[in-house]
C-alpha cells in the first residue's frame, strides 16, 4: 500500500483505494508551421496537461462503509459535473472527473478514474518577473473579493472583509517575517475552511437531485420552474465557491513561500501529530506547526497548506502555549 494521501474534492482515498502511482505529465501546446526548405515556425501556447489517470480497489472500511458505498460516493461526484480539487503529496490540481469505471466484484470493487486538469495550483505564480509577492497576493485577493460579492454570501463577505483588513495591515509581503505572514494566514484559513464546507453543502444538494435538473413531469409548471431556478443558482454558486477556493489556496501557498525561515507542505486531512512525526521525528512538536499557522486544533480537515518552521527541541510540548 502507498504512504501518500490522495484527496479528490472532499473524498479521501484509503488503504487499497490509494494507487501505487499517479502519472502527472505536462506537455507544451504548440502550433507548428512547416515552411519551404525545412524551416519551422513554432509558437508555444503554454502548458497542456494530459488527463490524470489512476486505479485502485474499493474495499469495506473500518468505519463500516462497504465498497459499494465508497464507489457510489465517487459516482455522485462524477454526476455533479463540477470542478473539484485533487491533491496528493505536495501536488494540487483543479480537475473535472472525466470518467469513473468501477468493476463490481462482490465485496471489493476495482476502479479506474480519469481527471481532466483545469489548472495546476501547486506552484506559486512568480513566473512574471514584473510581479512581486504583493502583486500576486493582492491580485488573487481582489479576484476572490469580486467573486464573493457576486455570490451574495454574507458570511463569506464578512470573512473576506477580515482577510482584506489583515492583508492591508502588512506593509509589504516582500521579505515579510513569519509573524507577519501568520496574521494573514489565520483569517485566510478561516475563509478557506468556510468555502470548503460550502462546496460540500452545495455538492450534497446537487447530488440529491434524482432526475435531470430536478424537474418532475407530475409537478405543476410553476413548481418545476422554481426548482430548476434553485438548482441553477446552486450550480452557479458552486462554480463561484470553487474559483474562490482555488484563489485562496494559491494565496496560502504564496504566503507560505514568503517566509524564508520555514518551508511549506500541502496535506489532505490527517493531523498535526502525524505531520510533526514525519517532519521532525517528534509528535510532541505539533505545537510548533500549530503556532506557525495560527491553529488551535491538531485535526486537519480538507486540503491545507502549512508552514513547517525549523525544529526547536526546546519548544516541543503537548499543549499550545498562550
Amino acid at each position: 500500500m502507498s504512504d501518500i494521501t490522495v484527496v479528490l474534492g472532499d473524498f479521501q482515498f484509503q488503504d487499497f483505494e490509494v494507487p501505487e502511482r499517479i502519472p502527472f505529465n505536462t506537455e507544451q501546446r504548440l502550433v507548428i508551421k512547416k515552411m519551404v526548405g525545412g524551416v519551422r515556425d513554432i509558437q508555444m501556447l503554454g502548458p497542456d496537461w494530459p488527463p490524470i489517470v489512476w486505479s485502485g480497489t474499493f474495499m469495506p472500511t473500518a468505519d463500516g462503509q462497504s465498497a459499494l458505498d465508497r464507489a457510489r460516493t465517487v459516482e455522485q461526484m462524477v454526476n455533479a459535473a463540477q470542478p473539484v480539487s485533487l491533491s496528493w503529496d505536495e501536488l494540487y490540481f483543479l480537475v473535472v472527473i472525466r470518467s469513473f469505471e468501477p468493476d463490481y466484484r462482490f465485496y471489493q470493487i476495482p476502479y479506474r478514474i480519469t481527471c481532466e486538469v483545469l489548472q495546476d495550483l501547486t506552484a506559486p505564480i512568480y513566473a512574471d518577473a514584473g510581479l512581486d509577492a504583493d502583486d500576486v497576493i493582492n491580485g488573487d485577493l481582489d479576484s476572490a473579493n469580486a467573486l464573493t460579492a457576486s455570490s451574495g454570501d454574507s458570511t463569506l463577505s464578512s470573512l473576506m472583509g477580515t482577510l482584506s483588513t489583515a492583508v492591508g495591515n502588512v506593509k509589504s509581503f516582500v521579505g515579510a517575517t513569519m509573524s507577519e505572514v501568520a496574521t494573514v494566514l489565520q483569517p485566510l484559513n478561516n475563509a478557506a475552511r468556510y468555502v470548503s464546507t460550502s462546496i460540500s453543502q452545495v455538492d450534497s444538494l446537487l447530488a440529491s437531485v434524482g432526475v435531470p435538473a430536478g424537474v418532475l413531469p407530475s409537478l405543476p409548471i410553476a413548481q418545476n420552474v422554481s426548482k430548476f431556478e434553485s438548482i441553477f443558482n446552486a450550480t452557479t454558486l458552486q462554480m463561484q465557491y470553487t474559483q474562490v477556493n482555488a484563489l485562496l489556496g494559491r494565496m496560502q501557498r504564496n504566503l507560505a513561500q514568503v517566509s524564508s525561515s520555514g518551508r511549506v507542505v500541502t496535506v489532505g486531512g490527517g493531523n498535526l501529530f502525524d505531520l510533526a512525526s514525519k517532519e521532525y521525528g517528534d509528535p510532541s512538536a505539533w505545537t510548533q506547526i500549530a503556532q506557525a499557522n495560527n491553529l488551535s486544533d491538531p485535526t486537519l480537515v480538507g486540503v491545507n497548506t502549512l508552514i513547517i518552521p525549523p525544529y526547536s527541541n526546546g519548544t516541543s510540548g503537548g499543549i499550545l502555549s498562550s
